[in-house]
């Protein structure tokens, strides 16, 4: 409960309050001493000490038969601070001075000493005056004071004044009363707010936010949760389209893997049964089982590949490389391959390019683009024509293409083609692959500097497109 009572925002609020009035009446005693306090020699005092010390001045004069006589004490306060002393009789002629400066006159008029009432901080000093009486004689004294001390008069109607009073201490009391409310109120609203705030966070973290209108003082706030929310939610429903897309891509690489050891482990079976094969047969199981170890070679290779290049770890090796004369072989070596021997597969460049080098690495950029060509021709009819191109756009770059005639792809798939685990679902015949052929050929792209894109269209043909940097 006491921690609770620690973090409640309301006892924050009303601990800064107090905090603010000390603070208020600490500046306000400093203020009030800075502007109506002089340094002394015993320390800081008001301003009204010079006043003060010379109406008490007279406790050390004495009337001695008609002769004014000052104490020593006297003396020695006015040597302590610095002081001056001059005492005029009922004459206005000095009878008497100490420490006097040498530019104040030994005679006053009435007027002049009238005037020392008011008079200003002026040659180093400021005059304050006095009487002294006793014995029915008097005497005025002048004290002087090394301090610039103003002095002003006012005056005001007291019967007013003493009827505004309570009036004056009752408004006082009522504009703090009306401020504390006021920052009591604000308070109170701001920790609905701040809590409003907390609650929507914590909604956040359960998943069970509602938007909050997006106005009032907080409205930044509540837009940057409601922003925060929606990509929340875009995070979990693409963790969870990941999650899909993985469990699936789990089921059938288990289901493809545990397709060619089928074979591998029933001919491996008959080999070890000891039963008399001829050679002949012997070879055909013992290329079954080669066939299929392949196979799950291939796709144990394609789901190290993919994450060797996801982390960095593969080695990458560029070198300069005669583009044109690069992909021709690629394209060559698949139609040699056995299996696409009667497909229509053509390469295309412009004349100009047959001395255009890159910085590529060979074996992966095979890797990329063999995907493509091999991916055109299996996932299509065996009539569709696939054309590998190549030309070179100064401002954009070097670009590659891989197009056919086929069959296309939908425009839900497009976007999911380049996912790891994702295997498309426009062919008639479940086709032997990882699913991870096409996220490998663009993690190698973009290892490259370059980019990858595909557009498509139902029985239209599809066409992948590979642009690489022009340096």
């Amino acid at each position: 409960m006491k921690n609770k009572w620690k973090l409640n925002p309301l006892f924050r609020i009303f601990t800064l309050f107090l905090v603010l009035v000390v603070l208020f009446i600490g500046a306000g005693i400093g203020l009030f001493y800075i502007l109506f306090s002089i340094p002394e020699p015993e320390g800081l005092s008001l301003a009204t000490w010079p006043n003060r010390f010379t109406d008490n001045f007279s406790i050390w004069m004495k009337n001695d038969k008609g002769t004014l006589q000052i104490e020593d004490i006297g003396l020695e306060r006015l040597d302590e601070y610095d002081l001056w002393l001059q005492v005029i009789d009922e004459t206005g002629q000095e009878v008497f001075s100490h420490n006097k400066p040498e530019n104040f006159p030994a005679k006053y008029t009435a007027s002049e000493l009238m005037a020392f009432s008011t008079s200003d901080y002026e040659d180093g000093n400021t005059v304050f005056v006095s009487s002294f009486e006793e014995n029915g004689q008097t005497w005025n004294y002048l004290i002087g004071f090394p301090y610039d001390v103003g002095k002003y008069m006012l005056y005001y109607n007291g019967e007013v004044i003493g009827r505004l009073k309570p009036v004056f201490t009752l408004s006082l009391f009522g504009v703090i009363f009306a401020g504390s409310a006021l920052f009591l109120i604000y308070g109170i609203w701001l920790t609905r707010q701040t809590g409003k705030i907390a609650k929507g966070i914590g909604n956040i973290s359960r998943r069970v936010y509602n938007t909050i209108p997006e106005k009032g003082t907080f409205g930044s706030v509540y837009m940057a949760l409601n922003k925060m929310n929606e990509e929340i939610r875009h995070s979990d429903q693409i963790k969870e389209e990941t999650d899909r897309v993985r469990r699936e891509w789990i089921t059938n690489i288990t289901h493809d893997l545990k397709t060619p050891l089928s074979p591998v482990k029933g001919y491996a079976e008959l080999l070890a049964d000891g039963t008399d094969i001829d050679t002949k047969t012997a070879q055909e199981y013992g290329a079954i089982i080669l066939k299929n170890v392949d196979y799950a070679e291939k796709l144990m290779n394609d789901l190290k590949l993919t994450y060797q290049l996801e982390s960095g770890a593969f080695p990458f090796h560029p070198q300069q490389v005669r583009l044109v004369r690069y992909l021709k072989e690629l394209v060559i070596d698949i139609a040699n391959d056995p299996t696409f021997s009667n497909r229509d597969i053509e390469f295309e460049s412009e004349s100009n390019l047959s001395e255009l080098t890159v910085a590529i690495d060979p074996d992966l950029f095979r890797r990329a683009v063999g995907n493509l060509v091999v991916n055109a021709l299996v996932h299509n009819p065996p009539d569709t024509k696939v054309i590998v191109s190549v030309s070179e756009d100064k401002q954009k770059g070097i670009c590659i293409t891989v197009r056919d005639n086929g069959v296309g792809i939908k425009a839900a798939e497009q976007a999911e083609l380049f996912t790891r685990y994702y295997r498309g679902t426009n062919t008639k015949e479940k086709t032997e692959g990882s699913g991870l052929g096409l996220a490998i050929a663009k993690q190698i792209i973009v290892l490259h500097g370059g980019e990858i894109a595909v557009k498509s269209k139902i029985d239209e043909g599809t066409e992948f497109s590979i642009r690489l940097p022009v340096n």
